[in-house]
């Protein structure tokens, strides 16, 4: 049985995958934490957010790419699969909101009561984005 390189294509694709979503899930959750009192009291949510936001954003691009190359594996798999839907969803949502409502919520020197109900509701969008795609192979396409 000869070695076939094309077989590495998904799982190389699938751990860059991974790899971007946790780092930008990780420093979105980082400024979450902060704005819920959770730890890194020493810097303000506002220098928290200015420092991970390069990470975030290029986790969110690699985490992206290797998305549409996961896609391109089985397309007719992904379009027809509920928690791929419901994934591709919670993710646009999740980036619009982190990107403007998050930023500005982020933006303050001390948390408030109102900037914590924004932090409870990113990490909701972010963890059901995890929560999508580990779904979409347990649940069969159902379109």
């Amino acid at each position: 049985m000869a070695f076939n390189p094309e077989e590495l294509i998904f799982p190389a694709l699938e751990c860059v995958h991974i790899a971007g979503f946790a780092v930008a899930i990780g420093t979105v959750g980082v400024v979450d934490f902060r704005l819920l009192d959770i730890g890194f009291q020493g810097q303000t949510p506002a220098q928290l957010a200015k420092d991970t936001r390069f990470w975030t954003l290029g986790g969110l691009l690699v985490a992206i790419f290797s998305g549409f190359g996961i896609y391109a594996t089985d397309p007719d798999m992904y379009y027809t699969n509920w928690p791929f839907l419901i994934k591709m969803a919670c993710l646009i949502a999740a980036i619009v909101f982190h990107y403007t409502v998050h930023r500005k919520a982020a933006d303050v020197e001390a948390p408030s009561s109102g900037a914590k109900v924004i932090a409870i509701v990113s990490l909701l969008l972010w963890i059901s984005i995890i929560f999508g795609g580990i779904f979409i192979a347990f649940i069969s396409s159902g379109l």
